[in-house]
This record gives structure tokens, C-alpha cells and sequence, in this order.
């Protein structure tokens, strides 16, 4: 089997591609890339997948055995957990077990560098160049911590420090509030309800227990994962829902209403909010599936909108460079400036109850003022199996228009994007399932529908 690195981090099915005997080239892989850096410090968590803790150790004694001391999380933990202490625990890398919003048959690797970004393509080329090249080296774990080279440690007490300063808790515990969480079976936690201790902000759970199977549903927080949420929220009379991803790095909504509000909207309004409330001027970063609200919102605030392929480590690379304030994925991964170049659904779950807050208006009003004053976007996206395509997108046969009305450009940026002055649409292989991915995104939402079937008759024309 070929190991190789997509969008965020090795993935593989258990048992087929994500093996011990693979972690354990992969691991070799690492340690070979950080002798040859000088790295000498590594923070490693995990999340509650399916044999998580013991791939984690795995990877940590593979580490140690060549004398790279592992400080290896005591619990299971959320990415951003690791990527924090990556960045401010003095580490040479952060690596995290976990195959984020993939299915329960997945696990996998991420690596945080040592600012707590995401790792691009230009560090984790390196790690693939040392695959196999050296005789894998591991130790026992009685040896590891004889040794001094493993050590098992808790980072979420700092993690929850930090982000008590980050945010305005004196203005955010003004509020009185009932909001249900759904964790889907993931490691989100209950931070924010631990940071806010003691308020008058209730939070019930959803799918908080440990369960590596997540329910049989795809621990990912788009509208046909949550709803449970939905229906729960709007029966129950919560004031909002949130969801978090299996890993804890992205977020949704769902209003009182039952309405599910995905990254779209969120991000332009966490915009506004750090730029209007924060005094931040910065830009906003968006990847390039990201909706047309978020530039229209940018023009607005007289800041910067930036895109990126697809993929969180292009929007830290836009952080590192002091360019954006804020940036995020359509997916729900969110940054801010002043924390760490990476996404963080608590953080992001802590923001918009500051948001909330500083504006004194529930959400539902917040939203519909947003879409009041820049119109409303229908966003959605279906993903096609990559195994009944024959040849390659770049011999997509392209239209004219779409749907009558003219294409005024091409995207190629990251897959396949097809722009009116009203829609798009675009044809994306994933980087880490083995799917094409198709996103569509109009005024009206029957336009939004027809297009991603137009993307699909494409797709099989191919």
C-alpha cells in the first residue's frame, strides 16, 4: 500500500490501510524527518475512534525508540488540544491519531507543526520522503518511561487558560441562555461549559458517551447528520444547537427554529463580529468552495478576502503571513487571529456566544439581519463515488452556461469551479475520502439543486 499525505494528514480504512505495521513506517518516517531537523520534542493525542489510544502509543514508542522524547495525552482529547500545545508547550511537532469527520471504518494522522498550524505540503513532502527508508526502531512501553522518553501527560488545563483570557467572559456571562451541544460521539467535550463555570448559559449533550462506531453516522456536522439536533432544538425550545466534528475542530448551528447554519453563514458573521466589535482590520481568509456571502461581507468591512484551495493548512499559511483576521472552511473549521493559525469548534462555539453577546440580539435576529442586508445564498454539495469515474476532471466537457445563464470564468485553483454572476458550480476530488465532491451554490435554492445535478450528468459523461 502506498502512504501518502491528502488534504489534512494520512487517512486509511483500520485494519486495510491504517495498520500498526503502516503507523509503524510512518511513525519511523517521523522520527527520521525530526533527527534530521534536530527535533527532539513531540506532543502526541488522540480521539475517541476506534483503537485511537493504542495507534497513539504506537506512534510514541516508535518516537522514543529513537530518542525523541513523547509527551503522549493522558485522555482523549480534540485536535485543536494538541495543536495548542504544540504551539505553546515548546514541542518540534504536534501529531494527532484521528481521521477527523470521516466514517467509524477510518482513523488516521495529523501533524501540527510547532506554531500549531496545520502541516502543508512542503513538510509532509518531507515526512513522505523518508517512508521506508530506514529499519523501524520501537520500544516497550516500560522501556519508553524507564527511559524518561514517554511520558504521559493532561494539556487541557492550559488549553482551557488560554481561551479563558481569548474571549470576553465577564460580557459572555451576561447571558442567559439554554443551548444543547451535540458532540456526535466525538472528543469536543464540555470545555465551553467548563470555561464559563459558574453562568447562567445551560448546556445539555447530545451523543456524549464513548462510542468509536459514532451512532452509524458519519461524525461530520452537516444538516443530514444532525437531525436528532435539529428536531430536538425546535421540540425542546433550546435558544440555539451546536454540533462539533469527531475531532473537535469544526461547528454548525441550528436556531431555535430548527434551522441548520453551517460555515457559510457563520464565518461572514464571526467576521463582522471581530472586525466590527474586536477592532481587528485584518482580512478574511475563505478556501475556494467557500460561499459568496464571505466576499460580499469582506467588500463591506473594507478588508481583504482571500482564497485558498481546499484544506485549513492553506487558511494557516494565510494567518502565519499576518494577512486575515479570520478564516475559515465551508466544512465549519474556523481561525481566529491572536490564538493559533488552526481551526478550533470551541473556540469557534465560544465566539459566537461573545457575538451574541456584544450585539445583545439572539442569533436568529443576527442572522436574519445578515441576510437582509447581503441577500441569502444556497449553498449544499454530493459527493460521487471515485471509483465510477473513468478518466480525469480536466476532461470535463465544459458548457457554455449553466443552467442559461453565461460562465464568466474558470477556477482551477483546487478541482473544477464553473462562475456566473448569480451561481457556481464545482467538481472537486477529495483529499480524503476516496470521493469527487460536488458544490453548487446560487440565489434560489432550486438553482442550487439543478446544478449539482448538472455536476453529476458531467461527472457520468466522463
Amino acid at each position: 500500500m502506498k502512504i501518502k499525505f491528502g488534504t489534512d494528514g494520512w487517512r486509511g480504512i483500520i485494519g486495510e490501510d491504517f495498520t500498526f505495521s503502516n503507523l509503524r513506517v510512518v511513525s519511523q518516517a517521523i522520527a527520521d524527518f525530526l533527527k534530521k531537523e534536530k527535533g527532539k520534542k513531540v506532543v502526541v493525542g488522540y480521539d475517541a475512534r476506534f483503537l485511537s489510544y493504542e495507534f497513539a502509543l504506537e506512534n510514541s514508542l516508535v518516537l522514543a525508540a529513537n530518542n525523541i522524547k513523547v509527551d503522549l495525552s493522558s485522555s482523549i482529547v480534540p485536535t485543536p488540544v494538541v495543536s495548542f500545545a504544540a504551539c505553546y508547550g515548546s514541542y518540534d511537532l504536534g501529531i494527532m491519531i484521528t481521521a477527523s469527520h470521516n466514517s467509524s471504518k477510518f482513523n488516521g494522522l495529523k501533524i501540527k507543526t510547532k506554531e500549531g498550524a496545520a502541516a502543508d505540503k512542503s513538510l509532509t513532502g518531507k515526512i513522505e520522503s523518508f517512508l521506508g527508508k530506514s529499519k523501524v526502531k520501537i520500544l516497550s512501553k516500560s522501556e519508553a518511561k524507564k527511559k524518561k522518553l514517554l511520558n504521559e501527560k493532561d494539556f487541557t488545563k492550559n488549553y482551557k487558560d488560554f481561551l479563558k483570557k481569548f474571549v470576553d467572559l465577564k460580557r459572555i456571562k451576561r447571558l442567559k441562555l439554554r443551548i444543547l451541544l451535540d458532540l456526535m460521539y466525538g472528543a469536543g467535550n464540555s470545555f465551553v461549559e467548563e470555561i464559563l463555570k459558574p453562568s447562567k448559559i445551560k448546556i445539555d449533550y447530545l451523543h456524549q458517551e464513548y462510542n468509536p462506531s459514532f451512532g452509524g453516522v458519519h461524525p461530520e456536522p452537516v444538516e443530514e447528520n444532525l437531525k436528532e439536533l435539529i428536531k430536538k432544538v425546535k421540540k425542546e425550545r433550546y435558544d440555539f444547537g451546536v454540533a462539533l466534528d469527531g475531532d473537535g475542530d469544526r461547528i454548525a448551528l441550528v436556531t431555535k427554529e430548527g434551522r441548520f447554519i453551517s460555515a457559510q453563514v457563520i464565518l461572514p458573521l464571526l467576521a463582522i463580529h471581530m472586525i466590527k466589535n474586536r477592532g481587528e482590520r485584518l482580512g478574511i481568509g475563505k478556501t475556494v468552495v467557500g460561499s459568496n456571502l464571505i466576499d460580499e461581507v469582506a467588500h463591506f468591512l473594507g478588508v481583504g478576502c482571500f482564497e485558498t484551495p481546499v484544506g485549513f493548512k492553506y487558511i494557516s499559511n494565510l494567518f502565519k503571513q499576518s494577512l486575515i483576521s479570520i478564516g475559515g472552511e465551508e466544512a465549519g473549521g474556523i481561525g481566529f487571529k491572536g490564538y493559533i493559525p488552526e481551526r478550533d469548534g470551541n473556540v469557534s462555539f465560544l465566539m459566537v456566544l461573545e457575538m451574541i453577546a456584544w450585539e445583545k440580539k439572539p442569533l436568529e435576529e443576527l442572522i436574519k439581519n445578515l441576510e437582509k442586508k447581503f441577500g441569502r445564498w444556497y449553498y449544499s454539495r454530493i459527493a460521487v463515488d471515485v471509483g465510477k469515474l473513468k478518466r480525469n476532471l480536466k476532461d470535463v466537457k465544459l458548457p457554455q452556461k449553466l443552467l442559461g445563464e453565461r460562465i464568466e470564468r474558470i477556477n482551477e485553483i483546487d478541482g473544477l469551479k464553473m462562475i456566473t454572476k448569480n451561481s457556481w458550480l464545482m467538481l472537486r476530488k477529495s483529499g480524503t475520502e476516496p470521493i469527487v465532491r460536488i458544490y453548487a451554490e446560487a440565489r434560489e435554492e432550486k438553482y442550487t439543486q439543478a446544478l449539482l445535478k448538472l455536476g453529476k450528468k458531467m461527472l457520468y459523461a466522463l
